[in-house]
């Protein structure tokens, strides 16, 4: 019998203060979901907030627009902050997957603040993947997590779509990577000549996710 292939994950930060009741007009600012990382919309990230970004220690700005966008969402301090500039479209079609993982981006030395236009659809989508693939979450445990932090946050059914299949994705991905050789050589050969045995590695295939890979989930 193989040995279970156990992934281990960092446990989610404990809240340092109570999640506070939201009102209307937070949707206006950003919000910490993480230590040291922010979501919230472009408004926040405007040259009338710069004294608020400085409080907060914002070091970074991701921002996240699509080509017809930039005359009105642009990066306002870039002598000041660091900035990652994504061309992405609000649209159900749009492949946001290509932007996973997004540790690189999210996880910088200092703090870092995601925005798009509104802070409810794009930056919430890679946020809530930051989660997935940190802590090793579900995508509707990750969602719940950002939105009891940002109450407003509703990525588009596209986006939805596309981190429900990111969830088995980098699963699958970590379990490989955590594989030995032998581990391996046994999970994809074939036994040829056998009668049954394509249809026995396929069944081995499909099997592979829900028994052989076991994710510790915190928070």
């Amino acid at each position: 019998m193989d040995e279970e292939i156990k992934l281990q994950f960092p446990d989610l930060p404990s809240s340092k203060e109570e999640l506070l009741d939201w009102a209307y007009p937070m949707r206006r600012e950003m919000q910490e979901i993480l230590p040291g990382l922010y979501l919230g919309p472009y408004s926040a990230a405007m040259k009338s907030k710069l004294p608020i970004l400085e409080r907060h220690g914002i070091t970074h700005v991701v921002c996240i627009r699509q080509d017809i966008e930039a005359n009105f969402i642009k990066p306002n301090f870039p002598h000041r902050f660091r900035y990652l500039v994504l061309d992405i479209a609000d649209n159900p079609v749009e492949n946001i997957i290509r932007f996973f993982p997004t540790q690189s981006c999210f996880a910088p030395p200092g703090k870092v603040l995601v925005h798009g236009n509104a802070g409810i659809s794009r930056s919430a989508a890679l946020v809530i993947a930051y989660l997935m693939e940190t802590f090793g979450m579900k995508y509707r445990d990750a969602f719940s997590y950002v939105q009891e932090r940002r109450f407003c946050i509703n990525p588009n059914v596209g986006f939805v779509h596309q981190l429900q299949e990111y969830e088995a994705i980098y699963l699958a991905k970590l379990t490989i990577e955590m594989m030995s050789p032998m581990q391996l050589g046994r999970s994809f050969s074939l036994q040829a000549g056998m009668p049954g045995s394509r249809k026995r590695s396929l069944e081995e295939d499909e099997d592979f996710g829900p028994t052989q890979v076991t994710a510790t989930q915190n928070g």
